[in-house]
């Protein structure tokens, strides 16, 4: 092609899942939350803006030093699962970790980075800790942006195969990355088929990676039920924890995204960062996060139904002799003999309800089915 660089004929972008306009859908097709934002973050924009207009003028704070104090805050009050965070019935009192879920430590703002949603985010964590001399060990059916940052960094990818039950081969990436000495990257639990490794198993894993070399755990859907790993923070300093405000937080339509990790980590990444754009998280998407934070509670109550509707279609789904993954996710992963998954991703369409199906060899005959409301799913049965 004229005019364009060489290097753009190795990129393969990533495709989402479908925003259609042609009519209205009940869209389960990207894993977003059913449920709206909590009215004091609404407000905390309005009156914001009301009062301060002028702030749309102006450049942000580019280190957004209260927005990560109050992420920091969150987590400590929640362990990193909202789906078992405790509560009082005021939704803006704060929460209380599960005991299974309490960190140990205290996180602090200077373990915490934030940018333009975890894609943005996930982007500057390639470009900081992964070399282009040496392959990223990542599984071969996880989150399919992974191998569009390798092919726009010309970073070399290994891609482990899942086990047969479809959960991750931890010795086999182990083993791939201590063969080249490399940095590894999974999504925890995984996308798009919902397993989860334990806290534990993930702790080997870091005991066990190269020396020198980072491990990213990518846990986008952990508020819906997986074990965080926030609390291996505390003695493992080769740990990168990647999560988003999209899922949980019902913030898909806003971006924010952060990383949690030690402080000299965060650091290079802000280097990064900063040799690319000061502000990445506008004034707007900074007041509506930090209202988010504090009403925690609210969002807490919403994974728990989420998760809850999740167990209800799963049991659904079985007792209809469709194979279903065991999710602690907001979605499920699904087939159904003798029917392939183009075919019944096309009958939900047609029934006006959006699912996502996924042409990649080896996962062609699943379905990717986020959860929705009580409503939402009662409408996708009658259709199954």
């Amino acid at each position: 092609m004229e005019f364009v660089s060489k290097r753009l004929e190795s990129l393969h972008p990533y495709v989402p899942g479908e925003q259609p306009t042609d009519r209205e859908y009940i869209k389960l097709n990207a894993n977003e939350n059913p449920y709206p934002p909590h009215s004091s973050v609404i407000e905390a924009v309005k009156s914001t803006l009301s009062a301060a207009p002028q702030k749309l003028g102006l450049y942000p704070d580019p280190d957004v030093t209260e927005l990560r104090t109050q992420i920091a805050r969150m987590l400590n009050t929640t362990g990193g699962v909202l789906a078992r965070a405790s509560h009082s019935a005021d939704v803006t009192a704060g929460c209380r970790p599960a005991p299974e879920d309490e960190l140990g430590f205290e996180i602090t703002p200077d373990m915490i980075f934030c940018g333009n949603g975890s894609d943005e985010v996930l982007s500057f964590v390639f470009y900081t800790f992964f070399d282009s001399d040496r392959p990223v060990v990542f599984p071969e059916h996880t989150y399919s942006f992974y191998p569009v940052y390798c092919g726009y960094y010309h970073i070399p990818m290994e891609r482990i195969k899942l086990l047969p039950d479809w959960r991750l081969d931890v010795g086999t990436m182990l083993a791939s990355a201590a063969k080249s000495s490399s940095a590894m990257i999974f999504a925890n639990p995984n996308a798009p088929t919902g397993l989860a490794l334990t806290r534990n198993e993930v702790k080997q894993i870091l005991e066990s990676a190269p020396a020198g070399k980072v491990v990213v755990v990518d846990e986008a859907y952990c508020d819906f039920g997986g074990e965080s790993c926030l609390p291996l923070l505390k003695d493992h300093k080769n740990l990168v924890i990647v999560r988003t405000f999209s899922k949980s937080l019902s913030f898909a339509g806003m971006r924010l995204g952060y990383i949690v990790a030690a402080p000299e980590l965060v650091q290079a990444v802000f280097c990064v960062k900063n040799s690319f754009n000061h502000f990445p998280v506008d004034f707007v998407a900074k007041t509506a996060a930090i209202a988010s934070c504090k009403a925690a509670a609210y969002y807490a109550d919403n994974a728990r139904k989420i998760a809850k509707e999740r167990e209800s279609f799963t049991a659904f789904l079985r007792e209809r002799g469709y194979f279903v993954l065991d999710s602690s996710t907001n979605f499920v992963f699904t087939k159904k003999d003798g029917m392939g998954g183009k075919e019944l991703y096309g009958r939900a369409k047609d029934a006006g309800i959006l699912i996502r199906h996924f042409a990649t060899p080896g996962i062609e005959d699943f379905v990717r089915i986020s959860i929705g409301t009580h409503e939402q799913m009662e409408a996708l049965k009658q259709v199954l």
